[in-house]
């Protein structure tokens, strides 16, 4: 029997309530349902719109979204839903059947270079995930990302973020980028065309370390912790991202006002990294949050 981990995270919407899962629930991409009809590819959206207050259903990589009718509050029925869910993906049914549901994807895939220099970002159409990942090596990329092991078989390949529409790659030392970005760029786009799994499973969540996946503390932050969050997701993950890269917030030291953060992909090794930092982050949080802090630092990159 699966190990299904279900978590419950509300959002802006009062509406809307989210079921994040540990599982693959699709292969990328995401699926939207405002009724029954439409989601005839979708066994577990049918079953959920049985549910009288439900009005929509939204399906990606890693949670299932619901928005209610206002017949009644979430706080009445969300452990009810849960446990539906749950017990849906502890069976061997399909969450969406996307071979019925996919159409002829125009993939197109668009080479970008970044301020690092040994980081090559590679962007394209379609949605690849909703959980960033990053991998240090092809053992790491095995366990999780089809995706990631077939790049990993490039030689030259050192390590690979994956993100929302983008795959930053990493490179050694041995290759210019201007020999062998076209090679990769046809790669990553016959693959995404051929339809093939683009992650598998989500990284383990047993390691504390994390290295391979760094996401927002699943706490639910307040105070200074949470307008620091907001700021880096308003103001700063737009930017690194534009860059191939990423920025999570990992500790706030309220005693020496320190914050600390996570910088993956093209920011990872960056050797502007520093000054992005100091100049860009730090100011702007200083600025922000007046006498609330000090400095900003990286635990790794």
């Amino acid at each position: 029997m699966k190990d299904i981990k279900i978590t419950i995270q509300e959002t802006t919407n009062n509406t809307i309530i989210k079921f994040n899962t540990n599982q693959v629930l699709i292969n990328g991409g995401s699926y939207e349902y405002s009724n029954i009809d439409e989601a005839k590819a979708s066994p577990l959206a049918q079953q959920l719109f049985y549910l009288p207050f439900v009005k929509k259903v939204f399906i990606t990589a890693n949670f299932i979204a619901i928005q209610r009718f206002d017949i009644l509050e979430w706080k009445d029925v969300q452990e009810e839903v849960k446990d539906q869910i749950k017990a849906y993906l502890s069976g061997e049914g399909h969450v969406v059947n996307e071979t019925q549901t996919s159409k002829k994807e125009a993939i197109e895939v668009y080479s970008e270079v970044t301020p690092n220099p040994s980081v090559m970002k590679f962007a394209t159409n379609k949605s690849l995930t909703q959980t960033n990942v990053e991998y240090k090596n092809i053992d790491e990329a095995s366990k999780s990302s089809p995706l990631a092991q077939a790049i990993f078989n490039f030689p030259f390949v050192k390590e690979i973020f994956i993100s929302d529409n983008y795959v930053s790659v990493t490179k050694y030392d041995m290759v210019e980028w201007s020999d062998v970005f076209g090679e990769v760029r046809t790669f990553i786009r016959e693959y995404l065309v051929s339809g093939k799994i683009i992650i598998k499973d989500l990284p383990s969540e047993k390691k504390s370390t994390q290295e391979n996946k760094v996401d927002e503390p699943k706490i639910k932050l307040e105070g200074i912790e949470a307008q620091i969050v907001d700021i880096l997701d308003e103001y700063i993950k737009p930017a690194v991202a534009s860059d191939g890269g990423n920025i999570a917030f990992r500790s706030f030291d309220e005693e020496n006002k320190i914050v600390s953060v996570v910088l993956q992909g093209a920011c990872s090794g960056c050797p502007s990294s520093t000054a992005t930092l100091k100049n860009g982050i730090e100011n702007l949080l200083k600025e922000m949050l007046p006498n609330q802090i000090n400095e900003v630092v990286a635990i790794n990159g």
